[in-house]
């Protein structure tokens, strides 16, 4: 049988830990790349679909390696919280520095082959890593402009599916991404303020519960307002999708507040069943409603 650990400084460097590393878990995230692929109805075109999907391998690749980078400036902060401490890698010491930096290194070799193929994709993921750069080292610590950091790296996934596949970004298509992603990420702050107190992050003695409640509200409203709009002007066909994001809205907010999840959003949505039955239906039903007709 073989072995597949291997030897670095003396130490069984696990590769289980590795994966762990990247966060793989996080990589849903990147679906959001696929979204110019379903609503510019070229989702039936081999050419497209492989374009995408290249796409959303390399911000898999992008996001993994600014995890790393988040994780190593944030190391001793996560030695000392009582989840992150045992589940983080690096602050478990599973994984340690030079390890962790000779991974970033290939996933970054990784990037750098991927511009010999994506040029005008890989340009979009140099604009999020340099976002996640000025994130990891400042502006996390910054109140509000951390949470549209945030909300901006999903748009900038948006913009790497359109330029993969060369369509635009619509504007109902931006202005709906970057609401669900702020709805999302105020979420994430609301319950690492319940759960951890201000000892999680610095930011979170800026906020309060009921302040961060106010701007979830708004994004949310925004989002489903913005989407309402995107379906009755330039795809009535969706409507039937409505419903579903406006359940989909009220679940995440049953479960976070139930359930006491969403301090991660990938968490909250691989632990309830009727959140993933709801995504795939929006996904299925918008597939059906765009696709076309004669084929």
């Amino acid at each position: 049988m073989l072995d597949f650990t291997v030897l670095v400084e003396g130490k069984k460097w696990l590769p289980l830990s590795l994966i762990t590393l990247m966060r793989p878990k996080q990589w849903i995230k990147n679906s959001f790349v696929l979204a110019p692929l379903i609503f510019s109805g070229q989702f039936l075109s081999g050419t497209a679909i492989s374009q995408a999907l290249i796409a959303v391998a390399l911000f898999c690749v992008a996001s993994s390696a600014t995890y790393i980078i988040n994780d190593y400036q944030d190391i001793e902060r996560d030695r000392k919280h009582p989840t992150k401490s045992l589940k983080r890698p690096l602050a478990s010491g599973k994984v340690s520095k030079p390890q962790a930096l000779a991974l970033l290194a290939v996933l970054y070799g990784g990037l750098i082959w991927g511009f010999t193929l994506f040029p005008s994709v890989i340009a979009v993921i140099a604009s999020y890593i340099a976002l996640n750069f000025a994130y990891s080292f400042h502006l996390k610590h910054q109140p509000v402009l951390d949470i549209f950091t945030i909300a901006i790296g999903f748009v900038l996934r948006v913009y790497a599916g359109a330029t993969a596949i060369d369509v635009p970004v619509s504007p109902w298509m931006f202005t709906t991404t970057m609401c669900l992603a702020l709805y999302l990420a105020a979420i994430k702050r609301r319950q690492e303020l319940a759960q951890s107190g201000s000892e999680g992050r610095n930011v979170l003695q800026y906020y309060t519960v009921s302040l961060i409640d106010r701007y979830a509200e708004m994004a949310a409203v925004g989002a489903l307002l913005f989407y309402s709009l995107f379906v009755m002007n330039e795809r009535p066909e969706l409507v039937i999708t409505v419903p579903l994001v406006i359940f989909g809205l009220f679940r995440y907010w049953f479960v976070v507040e139930s359930r006491n999840e969403g301090e991660s959003p990938t968490d909250a949505l691989y632990s309830d069943k009727q959140l993933i039955v709801t995504v795939l239906a929006w996904g299925a039903a918008s597939t059906a409603a765009i696709w076309p007709t004669g084929v």
